[in-house]
């Protein structure tokens, strides 16, 4: 069965940085399936496999596609029961939830506005025009004002993450003793800062930092396979 999870990336295509395409890449891996990455840029997705969505991560399990993270986690969970879970049951799926529902209104603006110049570089120019005009509708606003709107996020970063650090004080994982699937949700998030941006965003000794570095080590150590910006 040939298993493909396509991947944004930029000018260079060895370094996948979207945040929900390393959801998926993680939950593959807790899964322990083999994939093949096929990276694509901004303005090919919408050509992917007959023009089947306007998003990634897009996933081909033989005859089955399946886009959006959570929904492929989902996918993930029902067709290999058994493989290890990533959600552990309902209240895992209910948790994770309302992990990305936090990482996608806190962390995914803040480090959009942090990153946002060094994203658009890293891009092919035909998909940086794309990024500038996307992003200044979204943000309402130049890029470059939103990158100078990031120096008070970069400031502030550390504050957004109380929540999980207060939970790392007591478990190594938002799982529990082991990673779920909303371990890799805010996971992704903050993979995307490392590997687009030289912006460091965690301090060493911070526990939230302990646990992004645990999760860098699992699955033989699948989140170093892409070094940091």
């Amino acid at each position: 069965m040939t298993r493909k999870l396509y991947a944004l990336c930029g000018t260079d295509r060895t370094r996948p940085f979207s945040p929900h395409v390393w959801k998926t890449k993680l939950s593959l891996a807790h899964k322990g399936l083999a994939f093949d990455v096929v990276p694509v840029g901004f303005t090919e997705i919408p050509m992917l496999e007959q023009g089947v969505t306007k998003i990634v991560p897009l996933f081909r399990d033989g005859e089955k596609l399946v886009s959006d993270s959570f929904d492929i986690a989902l996918y993930l969970e029902e067709a290999y029961p058994d493989r290890p879970t990533l959600f552990r049951g309902e209240g895992g799926k209910a948790m994770a939830r309302f992990v990305e529902g936090w990482s996608q209104m806190t962390l995914h603006p803040a480090i959009g506005r942090i990153a946002i110049m060094d994203i658009h570089d890293s891009l092919e120019p035909v998909d940086r025009a794309y990024f500038r005009q996307s992003r200044e509708k979204r943000f309402g606003t130049s890029l470059e004002a939103t990158a100078e709107a990031g120096r008070v996020d970069l400031e502030t970063f550390s504050a957004t993450l109380e929540p999980l650090r207060h939970m790392l004080k007591f478990q190594p994982f938002i799982g529990g003793d082991g990673p779920l699937f909303a371990d890799y949700i805010v996971f992704g998030a903050l993979q995307w800062a490392r590997i687009v941006s030289p912006h460091r965003l965690l301090a060493a000794g911070d526990v939230v930092s302990d646990w992004f570095e645990r999760c860098l080590d699992l699955h033989d150590g699948l989140g170093r396979s892409v070094t940091a910006a």
